[in-house]
């Protein structure tokens, strides 16, 4: 039995390729993933009165406030707006992570085999 690779009906030659595919497969899922928490991107809120630049990382980069938009009697509004951006942002940095990640078509997600 040993000499065909340890297990019946599998050559120890489809073994090693297999896994040496598994490991390529491993190796560009990483590089795809490190892209992918790279890019930045902005986004916006109340018209793009607050913009929040970030990263696929969920890193924020920037924050930018229109001035029009700050009012003293209603900082709950603009408090608000920062939120909205930058739970927007998140949002974001997890669809380009899932679409970067898409190709290897993995079931039950990517965070055990990373």
């Amino acid at each position: 039995m040993a000499r065909f690779g340890g297990y019946p009906g599998m050559g120890g030659a489809n073994m090693n390729q297999l896994l040496k595919q598994a490991k390529q497969m491993q190796a560009d899922m990483m590089k795809s993933h490190a892209e992918v928490e790279e890019k930045e991107f902005d986004v916006t809120s109340g018209g793009g009165a607050i913009v929040v630049t970030m990263t696929g990382k969920k890193t924020i980069k920037a924050i930018k406030i229109n001035p029009d938009v700050v009012d003293r009697d209603d900082v709950e509004m603009l408090e608000d707006l920062i939120l909205t951006a930058v739970n927007e942002g998140i949002k974001k940095a997890d669809e380009l992570m899932e679409q970067g990640m898409s190709k290897y078509n993995i079931p039950g997600g990517l965070d055990s085999l990373l």
